[in-house]
């Protein structure tokens, strides 16, 4: 009976992993999806990206139902319970990261509808590399149970918002300059904050996979300083 308890527990752990994994590849694809589809004038793309956000709330709450039931069937201790929590949150954190893609998505009709040419737009693929390479390093590490990979994902946080800061000053610098373009200008800006706070989820991710792993917060690291501009989304 011990065997068979285990073995189930084993079981549901592997399940919450794996759906963990789904709803993390079809983040990172929304995530490239989405600036594909701004860069290339792609609504269609743009569209597929907003209906695939479904998918992975149906996954998150099934990953809500499925802890809610180990934890009240299993009763685990320790590390145990610790993963189990940390899959909880990881779970909304990504689904939270989908919802960025998808606001993205959405703008994309708006931004590139306009007759004008919006030089800034060429600076957010490169961000959102970044973005996504932490996404997928977060999730690896997950995967792995590798603390020192996570701690790599937190260090790249900075580089996010370095990108942003710089992007902020060139709307403002073009918004200056080209007045006429303020609305779609202000597209551009929160899709930028869009993906900074991607960013931020990914680190967030990868603080709780390294006190999963370790049962220890990572050392505290030095920030750089975000321009404040009160852009949410």
């Amino acid at each position: 009976m011990q065997e068979h308890t285990v073995k189930a527990f084993d079981d549901e752990l592997n399940a919450l992993r794996a759906t963990i994994a789904e709803m993390g590849g079809l983040t990172e694809t929304a995530i490239d999806n989405a600036i594909k589809a701004l860069s290339t004038h792609n609504l269609a793309l743009a569209r597929e990206v907003v209906a695939g956000d479904e998918r992975i709330d149906e996954l998150d709450a099934q990953i809500e139902r499925l802890v809610v039931q180990t934890i009240a069937l299993r009763a685990p201790m320790a590390h145990d319970l610790r993963e189990i929590i940390a899959v909880l949150k990881i779970s909304g954190t990504v689904e939270r990261m989908a919802d960025y893609a998808k606001n993205i998505a959405k703008r994309v009709e708006t931004v590139t509808s306009s007759p004008i040419h919006l030089e800034p737009i060429s600076l957010l693929p490169a961000m959102a590399q970044i973005v996504r390479e932490m996404v997928k390093a977060a999730l690896d590490a997950f995967a792995a149970r590798d603390a020192k990979a996570a701690l790599a994902v937190i260090e790249r946080d900075r580089a996010v918002d370095d990108f942003y800061n710089s992007i902020f000053r060139t709307m403002v610098t073009f918004m200056m300059e080209n007045q006429k373009m303020i609305s779609e200008s202000a597209h551009i800006l929160f899709i930028a904050k869009n993906l900074e706070r991607i960013g931020d989820h990914a680190t967030n991710m990868a603080e709780m996979i390294h006190y999963v792993v370790t049962g220890a917060k990572p050392p505290e690291r030095e920030k750089g300083t975000m321009i404040e501009t009160g852009l949410e989304d």
